[in-house]
């Protein structure tokens, strides 16, 4: 086992390190549409900055495009535009079919993820990105909140059924990354755990049965991070989830700081690099930026953003939240 594996996994059961393990994502929009340009990205990122965790930075409508949506590819640092959704209406809920678990955007996940489990596997624990059946469902349906949140006002039980759908591709695929060598999964319900987005209730009914169901059968996982994204996350919500890393924005406003978080959860909290800021933060600044969000927690730390940085952030940026991390004890 390599210093990087073994770093993490003192990590992850909250034991003595010599560093905290450091990680960052971002997304390159030109190079996520094929399985070949999603591994080179990948592994150029890592071995650029040497990181302790890889995180397979997919595009968000791999899912989607399994059940029937259509998209773009762009030309430019930016997201893909929807040129097909399978849910217009309310009553397209209840239409929602199965996805093949071997449909070709799903495949191609898989397959970029063999690639650099095949070339770096040994040395570095790779997780998937994996989302939410509710971020699934509202993607489908063409964002994030709206237009869900009205067509679950008018068809609630149709939402029930669609997600009962989706949540089987998903536990699937999870299945199937974990086959493919994944240490384990990046499990992200996107900015629905924010209360500025949905409200507790909503959530209660259509976020977490499909959230326990789903994570309750990745089990064998190594690694299993939960996202909460966004601000106002309340994360007492989640602290009985299955899961044993735990990731958010601890900046964002009305969200626990690390030693809170830590404190509360008793598990491995991954956060604490300004995702926002960095572009613009000398390298004193940041390090002052980090070392306040760790401050109280003695272990398990993993140093990261709250979400992905920017897809133009200078590689001098990535480099000098590595080089301070190397720098801690």
């Amino acid at each position: 086992m390599t210093q990087s594996k073994e770093r993490f996994a003192a990590t992850l059961a909250r034991e003595d390190v010599d560093r905290p393990p450091v990680t960052l994502w971002r997304h390159n929009f030109l190079r996520e549409w094929s399985a070949t340009d999603l591994a080179d990205e990948t592994l150029s990122l890592y071995r650029r900055f040497d990181w302790d965790l890889i995180k397979l930075n997919s595009r968000w409508s791999y899912l989607p495009e399994a059940f029937g949506n259509r998209y773009e590819p762009p030309t430019e640092q930016r997201f893909q535009r929807q040129t097909h959704g399978v849910i217009q209406t309310a009553a397209d809920l209840d239409r929602l079919e199965p996805a093949d678990r071997n449909h070709p955007s799903l495949v191609e996940q898989l397959d970029a993820l063999e690639t650099v489990v095949r070339e770096v596997g040994d040395e570095v624990d790779i997780i998937h990105t994996v989302f939410s059946p509710l971020s699934v469902v509202g993607l489908i349906a063409g964002g994030i909140g709206q237009p869900l949140l009205t067509l679950a006002k008018e068809n609630p039980e149709g939402l029930d059924r669609a997600l009962l759908v989706v949540r089987e591709t998903v536990a699937a695929h999870i299945v199937d990354c974990l086959d493919r060598g994944a240490a384990g999964i990046f499990y992200a319900p996107l900015q629905w755990t924010s209360l500025d987005l949905c409200d507790a209730a909503f959530y209660e009914r259509f976020g977490r049965p499909h959230d326990l169901w789903v994570l309750n059968r990745a089990r064998e996982a190594r690694v299993i991070a939960l996202h909460m994204c966004g601000n106002q996350i309340a994360a007492e919500r989640f602290l009985d989830y299955p899961v044993n890393l735990l990731s958010w924005d601890d900046r964002g406003p009305g969200n626990p700081t690390m030693a809170d978080l830590a404190k509360d959860s008793g598990r491995a909290v991954m956060a604490g690099v300004p995702h926002k800021r960095i572009h613009k933060m000398s390298d004193d600044e940041l390090a002052t930026a980090i070392r306040e969000s760790i401050d109280g927690v003695d272990r398990g730390v993993v140093l990261a953003g709250g979400c992905a940085v920017g897809a133009l952030l200078a590689d001098d940026r990535m480099r000098a939240a590595r080089d301070l991390a190397s720098r801690m004890t």
